[in-house]
């Protein structure tokens, strides 16, 4: 069995790049904010790296910082793949292979954007959504506690363990890796727009099934009572309501640019003004 200590590649140990994935898996979206995005926290994943293999060379070590402290954002499970290449291309330089300060940032600059798009439409368009209306369809009816217990360990353990293998994944294939994507932008690009449409037709499918909204109106006329949801809503456009506060929330989202805190808000005044007045 090999030791942790044991050289990965001549400067970096084992142990090194372990404590690298764990710092990424704790810290990548520690520091948000819009100057840099996650320039921040990437720079700190990189700098006991950086320390180690620039031990020697004091000015490259403050350059490397410099060059890491720069705007970074990208989809953090998924681009858990950027910062191993990134370590083995920094590695590769102290060692005195032909790798470019220009190199190594423009890979992860390249890199940032379809990692984003895969990632978003992959993760959170479509597997966020899949454990939710599991998770959801578990309490919706009686509240049991089983839904968010399950979504957060499955979420939790699922997105632990992709960040962890990818990061070493990275680290191994280095700048080969970096070049899978360079030469396949056009199935990059292709896997994006699929896996965007599968988790539209989710969230679509999700929407349907746990946004209630019912008209409890009715009609009185003498001995005549006619319940407005059941006898209009539910034979004529069943699930009508539920449809349009699903497009009126989208069409404040995106195009009025509501924050979400505004949103739920805005939806339990307007809960609450209805039922005050019997009408939902």
């Amino acid at each position: 069995m090999k030791n942790k200590e044991q050289q990965t590649n001549g400067l970096l140990t084992k142990k090194d790049i372990d404590k690298a994935a764990w710092s990424y898996i704790f810290f990548a979206q520690a520091t948000q904010n819009f100057e840099r995005m996650m320039g921040l926290a990437f720079c700190h994943v990189m700098e006991p790296i950086l320390k180690k293999i620039y031990k020697d060379n004091p000015e490259e070590y403050k350059k490397s910082l410099e060059r890491h402290m720069q705007y970074y954002n990208t989809e953090p499970q998924l681009g858990a793949l950027i910062p191993g290449i990134t370590i083995a291309m920094e590695e590769a330089r102290a060692k005195g292979e032909d790798v470019s300060e220009e190199l190594i940032v423009n890979t992860k600059n390249a890199l940032m954007g379809p990692f984003a798009g895969i990632g978003d439409s992959m993760l959170i368009g479509t597997y966020s959504p899949i454990l939710l209306s599991i998770a959801m369809s578990l309490c919706i009816n009686d509240g049991n506690p089983l839904g968010p217990i399950l979504f957060c360990v499955v979420w939790l353990t699922t997105m632990v363990g992709l960040q962890w293998w990818l990061f070493h994944k990275g680290y191994s294939m280095g700048i080969g890796a970096a070049n899978l994507f360079f030469n396949n932008k056009t199935l990059a690009d292709r896997i994006t727009t699929g896996l965007t449409m599968m988790g539209l037709i989710v969230i679509g499918g999700v929407a349907s099934t746990t946004v209630k909204a019912k008209v409890i109106l009715s009609y009185v006329n003498g001995d005549m009572t006619v319940a407005l949801q059941e006898a209009i809503f539910d034979k004529i456009l069943p699930n009508v309501l539920p449809l349009l506060l699903t497009l009126t929330v989208w069409w404040l989202m995106d195009k009025k640019k509501w924050s979400p805190t505004k949103i739920v808000l805005t939806i339990v005044v307007f809960a609450a003004v209805m039922v005050f007045l019997g009408i939902m």
